[in-house]
């Protein structure tokens, strides 16, 4: 099971989709010119499908709690309610557009925990969303042989946007 191994990419995605899924992109491209794009988009979107219901059901744990150490990781219920205005109902089809984008998805996936979604749906809205937008970043990937620098700075801009995210999120939050 060497670097290029497609059960090693499965296994990178789901911890990825199970955390921050904030190095989806690079993976994709970078284990792809190994494999055939469509075998890529396969098991990784139900690899990522996978780490994504492991990471709703966090979600819902969280939610249900009442400890004070989380309050700083669950959004306050004016948050949840922002957003479920902004999405009235977790569909499939919203899931599958949101999870076809290289946008964050943590909208949706925070009214799925709230609304109690049910995980067997999720699981498919999100390989819907995902195989299309996996095929095309591995069918670039398996074309293009790109640099290490550029799947660098790839993992560089996510994270960064990340940070920019947690940080501009704690201005916003009142002292406890």
């Amino acid at each position: 099971m060497g670097g290029e191994s497609l059960i090693v990419l499965c296994l990178l995605l789901f911890a990825d989709g199970a955390t921050t899924a904030a190095f989806t992109t690079p993976l994709l491209l970078r284990y792809a010119r190994f494999h055939e794009p469509w075998h890529v988009a396969l098991a990784g979107g139900a690899s990522s499908a996978a780490g994504s219901a492991v990471q709703l059901l966090v979600f819902r744990w969280m939610l249900g709690q009442q400890r004070p150490w989380m309050k700083r990781f669950i959004p306050s219920r004016e948050k949840i309610a922002a957003t479920l205005a902004m999405y009235p109902s977790a569909a499939v089809l919203a899931i599958a557009v949101a999870r076809a984008t290289p946008l964050p998805d943590a909208p949706l996936k925070l009214v799925a925990a709230v609304v109690g979604y049910p995980i067997w749906r999720y699981v498919i809205a999100v390989m819907l969303g995902a195989i299309p937008y996996y095929y095309a970043l591995a069918w670039i990937g398996h074309e293009f042989e790109l640099p290490a620098w550029v799947l660098g700075a790839i993992v560089g801009v996510v994270v960064l946007g990340l940070l920019v995210d947690l940080v501009r999120r704690g201005r916003k939050q009142p002292d406890a």
